[in-house]
């Protein structure tokens, strides 16, 4: 099992390259930022900045759209930046959440994402498009591949994933809905003519190491986040095509505040129990922790993305680096 960690783009730009550092010191292969420019800082001169001081770090958007970002822009940032960190960028993309949302406007169609990805994807690796009845060329780029990864959790979405992506990302780790999910987008990529086990299976979500209760009242805020995606879910999807494990925990919800998005303490998670954040969570001790990242990778997980964003981000980086990467580096995917 591969480790990568998400941060809210909140931290003055030195924390950021401190925690990179940090991260790339201990093991971690991946570096993700939010990509919610007016919640936070726009990620793309941070992506820069971590590129000129780590050598190793994949880093990545968890995850841009391409209704506040346009394809095309979004792939010259991209190109450009490979060539600042010798080709180790990944495009991570979905709908559009609190991007959108902030902007009082609703996530993009899944056939845009779709189309999108591949402008992205050709013009970074030196390809010509055709995007909206003109033809497009980055002549500079090309030299480089582009993994993608998708973010979603709809039969729609997943198989869309299945057709075109590198890897899915599922913000949760709970391990039965992750094999759940998993399972749909390896069918997909098996009705397209792809290699279903080539498509790698990302699970983001926070990890806490930390006595329970404590670490429940750190990251009690996520399966409030993931709601507002599960909210749209049973609005598209007749409830009985969805596991109740996903949708249950909603029924008490009475809204959403994204001022407040991804925040410890925030009002948002008032409706959130114990045993979600549990399920939904990596928390509790090393041990426990350890056993934990053991199932998922057992039910297909190839990285855990930690959503690294509990208010006390350098000590959680520096004991999951070490005291967990180290008990994972011959762990492979189930």
């Amino acid at each position: 099992m591969q480790f990568g960690f998400t941060l809210k783009p909140e931290h003055t730009f030195r924390d950021t390259m401190e925690l990179a550092r940090i991260a790339e010191a201990g093991g971690f292969d991946y570096a993700w930022l939010f990509d919610s420019h007016v919640l936070w800082r726009d990620p793309y001169p941070l992506l820069t900045l971590i590129a000129e001081h780590t050598t190793r770090l994949r880093l990545g958007t968890c995850v841009t759209n391409p209704g506040t970002r346009e394809p095309s822009v979004t792939a010259s940032a991209l190109a450009t930046l490979n060539e600042i960190c010798g080709g180790r960028m990944d495009l991570g993309i979905g709908r559009g959440d609190s991007a959108r949302r902030v902007l009082g406007k609703t996530p993009i169609t899944l056939a845009n994402t779709e189309e999108a990805i591949r402008v992205i994807r050709d013009l970074v690796e030196g390809r010509k498009v055709v995007y909206e009845g003109t033809e497009l060329r980055l002549p500079w780029a090309g030299t480089w591949t582009l993994p993608v990864w998708v973010a979603g959790y709809g039969p729609m979405a997943l198989g869309m994933t299945g057709r075109v992506a590198d890897g899915v990302i599922l913000q949760l780790a709970d391990p039965d809905l992750i094999r759940w999910f998993a399972s749909q987008v390896r069918e997909a990529a098996a009705a397209a003519g792809r290699d279903p086990d080539a498509i790698k299976v990302q699970a983001a979500a926070p990890l806490h190491v930390a006595p329970r209760d404590a670490a429940r009242e750190r990251t009690r805020w996520f399966p409030a986040l993931v709601s507002n995606h599960v909210v749209d879910l049973v609005n598209r999807y007749p409830r009985e095509q969805l596991p109740e494990s996903l949708t249950g925990y909603i029924r008490d919800r009475s809204g959403y505040d994204y001022l407040h998005h991804a925040e410890v303490g925030s009002s948002n998670a008032g409706f959130v129990g114990d045993e979600v954040t549990d399920r939904f969570c990596v928390i509790g001790e090393a041990g426990e922790v350890i056993e934990k990242l053991h199932v998922l990778a057992d039910a297909g997980v190839a990285q855990f993305n930690v959503y690294l964003m509990n208010g006390d981000e350098r000590e959680q980086l520096e004991k999951i680096s070490q005291e967990i990467v180290p008990a994972f580096s011959g762990a492979v995917a189930g």
